[in-house]
């Protein structure tokens, strides 16, 4: 719990220059909350942690170049478990949201949100842990409204790290002799993981498995 006269140390990630401008501007005029530095990259954001203060809130976008949203939250849940980790993200399919779950994040933000909403959601994840938008506890209750179809539902949702490393290198010009290369496997491995893969996303081609991968923001373009 935040002591009501400490202010919010907030932190983020964005390469979008304007934006994190804007919103370092917001952030602070709200009086309580206090924008230390914000990044252009998760790395860049990760260096400044390291050397500086460590931050209560880091708002983070989930599509940026050397360092994604989701790799840096996955960061954070192993270094700085107690900070707490929103995203900015358009992807809110029930694939992405709980990848990102599972990366740590505690709550999701759409770029065009309200100001008193963004002061909401830093409040409420500090003192709650988590803030979830009614938009986005509709798509994880849908997960879990059909029992006969939930378990199927969140084994689609849950990718292993194997998974998430073969789609993105499957979104690539990689032959699959090249991707078991990369991954340290052999071709046969490989094709077993290309199949379950095909199962799991209900796809047939290589393409529709790049399709779903960038529809969810496992890979982004």
């Amino acid at each position: 719990m935040q002591n009501a006269n400490t202010l919010i140390k907030v932190a983020m990630a964005d390469d979008h220059l304007l934006l994190r401008n804007a919103l370092s501007t917001l952030i602070d005029s709200f009086g309580d909350c206090k924008m230390i530095y914000h990044s252009g990259t998760g790395r860049d954001l990760i260096e400044k942690i390291n050397a500086g203060p460590v931050p209560d809130v880091v708002i983070l976008d989930l599509n940026m170049p050397d360092m994604n949203g989701f790799e840096t939250a996955e960061w954070m849940q192993k270094n700085l478990p107690e900070t707490h980790v929103l995203m900015l993200t358009m992807y809110d399919s029930e694939l992405s949201l709980i990848r990102l779950l599972q990366a740590g994040v505690k709550g999701f933000l759409k770029k065009d949100i309200h100001p008193d909403e963004l002061k909401f959601a830093i409040h409420s994840v500090v003192q709650s842990g988590y803030y979830y938008s009614n938009h986005t506890t509709g798509k994880l209750v849908n997960l879990f409204r059909n029992k006969a179809n939930s378990f199927n539902s969140l084994q689609k949702a849950m990718l292993t790290d194997a998974e998430v490393q073969f789609l993105k290198f499957a979104c690539s010009d990689l032959t699959y002799k090249e991707i078991a290369q990369r991954m340290a496997l052999n071709p046969r491995s490989i094709d077993t993981l290309r199949d379950q893969l095909f199962i799991k996303l209900d796809t047939k081609s290589r393409v529709g498995l790049v399709m779903v991968a960038i529809k969810h923001g496992i890979v982004t373009i």
